[in-house]
């Protein structure tokens, strides 16, 4: 004698949560950039690095969901990967290469989880 299992997908509520993961992490990366922003450790001249040349770009691609920080201008690689550098922190107090290092394995490394999860859990409604 077999055992029957029916399992009923709700697919709107697979749909909510889906457009909550993706409006969770556009928001996530938005809070980093600004956090990143107001810990002032960028490197800093004119702002243009900072202000102009960093931006968020969320994606959807095959049901995948990226979330990325960007920054674009040409010197950008070169400041980050030479932290032996002497920055200048007229502007940017706390400037120095490899900038996002808090963020990634330091003392804020829990931000970008936690911000996601947060909005996560309002965007869904649970």
């Amino acid at each position: 004698m077999g055992v029957g299992i029916k399992i009923d997908l709700d697919v709107a509520a697979i749909a909510k949560l889906e457009a909550a993961a993706k409006t969770a992490a556009g928001i996530a990366i938005e809070a980093l950039k600004t956090d990143v922003i107001a810990a002032q450790v960028m490197p800093f001249d004119t702002g243009d690095m900072q202000n102009n040349q960093t931006f968020t770009v969320t994606e959807e691609d095959g049901g995948e969901v990226e979330s990325r920080l960007v920054t674009g201008s040409p010197q950008a690689r070169r400041l980050y990967y030479h932290p032996e550098y002497d920055f200048q922190t007229v502007n940017n107090p706390n400037a120095g290469g490899e900038w996002l290092t808090p963020w990634i394995d330091g003392e804020r490394k829990d931000f970008l989880k936690d911000t996601f999860a947060e909005n996560y859990k309002k965007e869904a409604g649970v």
